[in-house]
């Protein structure tokens, strides 16, 4: 099998069953390249994830990205992408279209998509909790880290600034932990200067030249949204919306997208294909679907390629180890958080322990039975539409 072809249809299946949003993502792609596949070490994959995660834009995807390019080079990249992000990409311009219904948001189904989800993020957690937090300080970091996110919430400024501080601490007491080892992505310095040249060059002509055509105003819109945000899919839509509602479709059209976007799985970020789709841009819905989705994918794509030459250079200073371990223990603090919100709190328990039961197993089907995600999302799915 090319390995292109084996990224495409390993993402493929992720993004036909990935629900539980970014987060639950790492632990889905964990599972499957860490674990199942050994393409990479958790500490590589730790180090991927941490650089994702003060990179702007969607953070689980750009790590699907890194995992793509890791197996395959350039063509792993886009197998990567394309496969995690067709699917979810499809129902999105299917429900504007209003070819599809996808039932009611609060069903037990729904229920058991975010039980699966939360079995998937405990056991990422506990994973790279045991690989990563080897001693008092990286506990100590991990939770202050978690202690933080959760005293304030939903600031993306925070969240960077706090993993930024967990380096800064790890290169300053972590620093005899030994010398870092590069990634295992090779990509050469003139594609990163490109890369880095390109999506400059984009965000500087794109507003000139929005007023020329329909589909570069859109482009401009999502391309912006796309480079400027930090803190994955939430934190993106006021930008989104601001781009979007009024200039294009309704407020209402706007946030029944969103709902939507909440029951489907892969990258929340593919919102944007329900936005090109549905809204009046004087372009067919396909093609603003799809105008909209590469443009706010493609900044998050450039900016991991032109970044990674320069951070494996970072990586083999004196002290980068440190900074990186203190990093990576940020992460598990930032993955420890998110356990608690969003994923935890979106589990309804309301007075009914059948939910908390339901992720025992789904826990147990992942980490002793062996159980592929897949069939464990699909499972709590079928188990949540009958019984809860």
């Amino acid at each position: 099998m090319p390995p292109a072809f084996e990224v495409f249809t390993a993402f493929l299946r992720l993004g036909l069953s990935s629900f539980g949003g970014p987060v639950a993502h790492l632990g889905y792609f964990r599972t499957e390249f860490v674990s199942r596949r050994a393409w990479l070490t958790d500490t590589a994959y730790a180090d991927l994830v941490a650089l994702c995660q003060v990179l702007p834009g969607p953070a689980s995807s750009q790590v699907g990205m890194g995992l793509g390019l890791l197996r395959a080079g350039g063509w792993g990249l886009l197998a990567a992408w394309l496969g995690f992000t067709l699917p979810s990409a499809a129902l999105m311009l299917a429900f504007a279209l209003g070819l599809t219904q996808i039932g009611s948001m609060s069903g037990g189904w729904l229920t058991g998509l975010k039980v699966a989800a939360l079995a998937v993020v405990a056991q990422a957690l506990i994973g790279m909790w045991r690989s990563l937090i080897t001693g008092p300080l990286h506990a100590a970091l991990a939770l202050g880290t978690a202690a933080v996110l959760l005293a304030v919430p939903g600031w993306a400024a925070v969240q960077v600034g706090a993993l930024l501080l967990c380096a800064l601490l790890g290169w300053r007491l972590l620093e005899s932990s030994g010398t870092a080892a590069p990634l295992p992505i090779h990509v050469p310095r003139r594609v990163g200067v490109a890369a880095l040249l390109s999506i400059g060059g984009l965000l500087a002509l794109l507003p000139l030249l929005a007023g020329l055509h329909p589909a570069l105003a859109l482009a401009d819109a999502f391309t912006r949204a796309g480079a400027l945000v930090f803190g994955g899919g939430h934190v993106v839509l006021p930008l989104l919306e601001a781009a979007t509602s009024p200039r294009w479709l309704s407020h209402d059209t706007f946030m029944a997208g969103y709902g939507a976007a909440q029951a489907v799985p892969g990258p929340l970020f593919t919102f944007a294909s329900f936005l090109g789709a549905a809204g009046s841009s004087g372009l067919s819905p396909v093609l603003g679907a799809l105008i909209a989705t590469v443009s706010i994918f493609l900044p998050a794509a450039l900016i991991l390629v032109g970044v990674l030459p320069f951070w494996t250079a970072l990586m083999l200073r004196p002290g980068a180890r440190g900074a990186l371990d203190g990093l990576n223990a940020g992460v598990v603090g930032l993955l420890l958080a998110a356990f608690y919100s969003p994923v935890l709190t979106s589990v309804a328990v309301r007075g009914s322990a059948r939910p908390v039961a339901l992720a025992l197993l789904a826990y147990a089907a992942l980490s002793l039975g062996r159980v592929a995600p897949w069939l464990v999302v699909v499972g709590c799915a079928l188990v949540g539409w009958a019984a809860l």
